[in-house]
């Protein structure tokens, strides 16, 4: 995951903000002020995660509170124009990942600055920004191969197949590029994304964007398990990063896994799915019925087999008129690893709104993202059964849809992507 570090913004913006913050904190706690003065709490603005690694940030990385996706279409023509754009963007994320603006370029007066400003006197807030490369990088929906990238199309990065029910809105799916920025602050990820899109002028272009707020899952055994707009616990049974050996067999591709495709090794397979809830629906639905939909009591999150959150579904209990207490349509019942074959994914999802649609209803939900090993074993059966079966699909809809490769973390020096483009 890498070693957490505490910088801020071009070293000294801030500093008197997260002094007073600090102060605030320690008498809260019941410090005196010369104690807090001496030991003052971490300023969580001031947070950072390691741009060079192994594995990219972003994935096992603690869920931070924020965030905003945006995938890309490429609209230059040469390999080496998108190598160009890989080295920028990777150089403006690493700064940026440290609390520092996107380019340390001085401009002239009369020029453009080489950083939009949002940010400055804001720490890095966690900032991680990942990157990924959609299907359509390597051959065209026209089949065309524009980089002579083709050769190397992983075989499991495919378009995914239409799931029944499905109403996908194509200027909220696919892309030849993704980017996901997520920090504690909106404004540290706007600011990311926007300073990224920027960089690429003249050679790809935003397709299409999401925000979210307040995640939907926890990646690490250290956070709670935060709520959907549904009102449930979401992510209980989530993959944590502490699990290693979990986390190895269930999320890291390995060397070997796709002989045409060894460059993915360290990386993973991100599934974006924006998920339309109808609230106003559901906020008519008796708590009776909407407990045996999800499996789960709302207040606890334990399983309706009983127990407390954390305990194993026990889906041969039964109750009256000898039925399961957790239905075998509910959403509980349909994703456990028991009735997949044993796959899981590490769920990163978050809680979205966009206003209201042209009939007045609340335009939100879930914006669903998993990193998987293999979608075609861990995702796309899951989800073709669930889209049939599940009996929450009453209340939702899948209006935006992607899934992207995302290859390993770049070494010290090299960019995200190296290992496609020179491998």
């Amino acid at each position: 995951m890498g070693e957490v570090t505490q910088l801020s913004r071009r070293g000294m913006f801030g500093v008197a903000g997260g002094g007073a913050a600090a102060g605030l904190a320690g008498f809260a706690g019941g410090w005196g002020a010369s104690q807090a003065s001496a030991n003052p709490a971490p300023d969580a603005s001031a947070r950072t995660y390691p741009f060079f690694g192994a594995h990219q940030s972003g994935i096992v990385t603690p869920a931070q509170d924020r965030l905003y996706f945006a995938a890309f279409d490429v609209t230059a023509s040469t390999r080496d124009d998108l190598e160009t754009l890989l080295r920028a963007w990777s150089s403006a994320a690493e700064r940026m990942m440290r609390g520092l603006p996107a380019s340390d370029e001085v401009t002239s007066y009369d020029a453009p600055p080489a950083d939009t400003g949002e940010a400055d006197g804001l720490g890095a807030a966690g900032l991680t920004i990942t990157f990924g490369f959609g299907p359509t990088l390597f051959r065209t929906s026209e089949g065309k191969d524009r980089f002579g990238l083709a050769k190397k199309q992983p075989k499991e990065l495919r378009e995914l197949p239409h799931f029944p029910a499905d109403k996908l809105d194509p200027h909220r799916s696919g892309g030849d590029l993704c980017v996901q920025a997520c920090a504690d602050d909106p404004q540290i990820a706007v600011h990311a994304i926007r300073n990224l899109t920027r960089i690429a002028f003249g050679l790809a272009a935003l397709r299409w964007a999401q925000l979210g707020f307040g995640r939907t899952s926890s990646t690490s055994t250290a956070q709670a398990t935060p709520r959907n707009l549904f009102g449930f616990k979401d992510g209980t049974a989530n993959i944590k990063a502490e699990s290693q050996d979990v986390v190895d067999e269930h999320v890291w591709v390995a060397k070997g896994d796709d002989a045409a495709a060894d460059w993915m090794a360290g990386g993973s397979y991100l599934v974006a799915r924006r998920i339309t809830m109808h609230l106003e629906t559901w906020d008519r639905t008796s708590l009776r019925e909407q407990e045996t939909l999800i499996g789960r009591d709302r207040v606890e999150g334990a399983p309706l087999s009983g127990g407390k959150e954390f305990d194993e579904p026990r889906f041969d209990v039964t109750g009256r008129e000898n039925k399961p207490l957790i239905a075998k349509n509910s959403h509980v019942f349909l994703a456990h690893p028991k009735n997949n074959k044993g796959v899981q994914m590490l769920r990163r999802g978050y809680n979205f709104t966009d206003g209201n649609d042209a009939l007045g209803r609340l335009d939100a939900g879930l914006f669903f993202l998993a990193y998987v090993r293999r979608p075609s074993t861990q995702y796309i059966p899951m989800q073709m059964r669930m889209s049939r079966e599940d009996a929450l699909m009453e209340y939702l809809q899948h209006t935006g849809s992607g899934l992207f490769a995302i290859p390993p973390g770049a070494r010290d020096g090299s960019y995200v992507g190296q290992t496609l483009l020179e491998g």
